[in-house]
Parts: C-alpha cells; structure tokens; sequence
C-alpha cells in the first residue's frame, strides 16, 4: 500500500507540475473540470445517489452550475470582478455554516443527512472551487498562486501529522476524525506561517502585499484546509464508507484529494481581493 501511494503521490505531481507549465489557462481550467467532475460522481455516492444513471445526473448537474458560474462571471472573456467576488463570498459563508454543522455532528445530521441536502452541498463544495482555481490561473502570476495554495494546503497536512504524532493527545474532533488532535491543529497552522515567511521573502521582485496580511492569509486558507478535510470525513462517516472512491491506487478517490482544496482555494482566492493582491 506504501509502494501504491508513492507512486501515486508521483504521478499526480508531475502530472500537476505538466499542466501547469504547458497548458493555456482554459485547457487547465478545463483539466481541473474534468477532476472536478470525477469528484463529484463520488461525492453523489457519498449523498446516496448509488445507480450509475442518478449519479450520471448528479455529475451532470454540477457541470451545468459550474458552465453558469464561468458564464455568469465572464471567466474565459472580460471577467466580472463583482460577480468572482460575491461568489467567493458566499463559497465562504458556507464553509462557515459547515463549520458549525461539523462541530455539532452527529446532532447536525438532522440537517444535512438526506440526499438532496447532501447532494446540494457537493455542489457548494466543488463549483465554487474550481471556479476559484480557474480564476486564480488567469491571473498574472497564476501559475505560482496555484502551487502556493497547494503548497499551504500540503503544510497544513504534513505540519499537522508530525506534530499530532509527537504531541497528538487531545482530540480536534473525534466523532467526525478520531486521528486529528488539536496539537497537530496548532502544528498545521506553524508550518502554514513557516512557509508564507518564506515565500514572503523569496518571492520575486517582492509580494505585492505586507507582511502581516501574508500571514493573515496563510493563516486562514490553513483553517479552511482542516475544515475541508473534516467536511468529507463527516459526510463519509455518514455515509458509513472508508474512502469517497478508489480510482487512485493507495489514496482512495479524487475526492478524498482534494477535500482540502475545496474549501482552500475559494478562501485564498477572496484572501487575495481582501488584502488587495488583486
């Protein structure tokens, strides 16, 4: 399983270090749809969609939303700031309310446990992020706000898995992920800070905001990184599954990859408007 999950963990960043060298912003955009929309063929197996034609549908769906959030917001032409921005806002206001329903599982189920409401949160959970990926390559320094994203949201992992093995004893949220402890938390959000700072002062010709806000967004795009992972460990604990899929050999399914960055990207992304990095 070790060997699996090397070789897979590989791949996949060569494959992302590839796409991001060679491909135009649209065929990215594109690229990052087509893994967008094989996670949410999973996610409606973690809603209860089980027939191969009702998560067709699902899939379906959420590539309709998506074309109408690119179209709405003017993403491959004159792009809409305002329309970009409200949306990231309230991609963020929905973190915030799954939050709440994260700290409060197993009551909270009684919200959100049926199959649309389920099937309507993967929808809140996928579209907005890869709207938020897509518009982040666009920009100018694209390329490098992607792999900083991905960089922070890697910190917060590796950061929180050495400190909670070392110092791990209180649990961070038992009934939703019995591993995660508060000391692998606080772990994760260090290493997210360690690496801003140095970004901070490796970026080329400097970046174009302080230092404080760096760390201000380091700090919560880290925070939405936990949340996204603890949201996916609900809905599948709900769903009584181990993994959303098993399409990557060793590391379970696409969404079990990018729960994180689900949650990270729109947040960065309205942490970048915020601080006026764009």
């Amino acid at each position: 399983m070790l060997k699996q999950r090397i070789i897979t963990a590989v791949l996949i960043v060569l494959a992302l270090f590839a796409a991001l060298a060679y491909l135009s912003v649209s065929a990215l955009s594109g690229l990052f749809g087509l893994a967008v929309l094989m996670a949410a063929w999973e996610w409606a197996n973690l809603s209860g969609f089980v027939s191969r034609l009702s998560r067709s549908v699902y899939v379906l769906v959420c590539g309709l939303v998506m074309l109408l959030l690119a179209w709405q917001s003017g993403l491959y032409g004159e792009q809409n700031f305002g329309v970009l921005r409200e949306v990231f806002i309230a991609a963020c206001l929905w973190w915030a309310i799954a939050l709440l329903w994260v700290k409060a599982y197993p009551l909270s189920s009684g919200l959100w446990g049926s199959r649309g409401a389920r099937g309507a949160m993967g929808l809140v959970v996928l579209a907005p992020a890869w709207l938020a990926l897509s518009y982040l390559r666009s920009l100018p320094e694209g390329v490098y706000l992607i792999l900083v994203v991905i960089g922070l949201v890697v910190a917060a992992d590796v950061g929180a898995y050495f400190t909670g093995r070392a110092f791990g004893k209180a649990k961070l949220a038992p009934a939703v992920s019995p591993g995660k402890s508060w000391a692998g938390f606080w772990g994760g959000l260090a290493s997210c800070v360690s690496l801003m700072l140095v970004l901070w002062k490796i970026w080329p010709e400097g970046m174009p905001i302080g230092l404080v806000a760096a760390i201000c967004l380091a700090v919560v795009t880290g925070l939405a990184s936990v949340l996204g992972d603890l949201l996916e460990s609900m809905i599948k604990r709900h769903r009584g599954i181990k993994d959303s899929g098993n399409l990557l050999p060793g590391h379970g399914g696409i969404m079990d990859r990018i729960d994180s960055i689900t949650a990270a990207s729109p947040v960065f992304a309205l942490g970048l408007i915020a601080t006026g990095w764009v």
